[in-house]
């Protein structure tokens, strides 16, 4: 994240998490469960309030929540009962230490130049036939909203790209659908599944 997007979530993360429901896990993530094994760990990069971390922790999963700000990482605390550790992307070392690694719209916070390496520490970070899910924004160059954060907005042909540069996936996939962001706005979003 860069200075103006973790100003964003530091000062108006509160307002950001008010904007979901309350209980409302991301759409995505009970069909992402079903492909684990019982009781499979999952690493979360960027956590936010700790909605999906909280369902994941209910259905049975070992969760490792965290997030690059203070802020939303102090909320997920909250919401979850301990201690979520303040991450960036480029500060994951784990080797092939997760069964799965959640990155439910929080990779897009990051430049195209600098996803390869994150994807490939990702990579690294899973175990043989590990799962990962991501989801980013459309569009054609980084760049800000409305609010001052920065988005890589990124057609899905270059989405697909940044992951084969990253490492050999033994099965892939993106698919688009229409949806929303903070404040409303239409957006056009790209969610990667991905096996190692």
């Amino acid at each position: 994240m860069d200075r103006a997007t973790l100003e964003f979530y530091e000062l108006r993360g509160e307002e950001w998490a008010a904007s979901h429901p309350l209980h409302t896990q991301s759409p995505q993530l009970d069909a992402f469960l079903d492909l684990l094994g019982p009781g499979a760990s999952i690493l979360e990069l960027g956590c936010g309030d700790g909605r999906d971390a909280e369902h994941m922790t209910a259905r049975g999963f070992d969760v490792h929540p965290s997030d690059g700000s203070p802020g939303m990482a102090s909320l997920a605390s909250r919401r979850l009962g301990r201690e979520v550790p303040v991450m960036r992307f480029t500060e994951l070392e784990a080797v092939a230490q997760f069964d799965a690694v959640w990155c439910q719209a929080t990779l897009l916070h990051a430049p195209e130049s600098d996803l390869p390496c994150i994807l490939a520490r990702i990579h690294r970070a899973l175990r043989p036939g590990g799962r990962h899910w991501a989801s980013f924004k459309d569009g054609e160059r980084g760049g800000r909203d409305a609010f001052g954060r920065f988005f890589s907005y990124l057609p899905a042909e270059r989405v697909e790209a940044a992951y084969r540069e990253a490492g050999p996936w033994a099965q892939f996939e993106v698919t688009s659908g229409d949806g929303t962001s903070f404040g409303g706005a239409p957006t056009r979003w790209h969610n990667v599944l991905a096996r190692k």
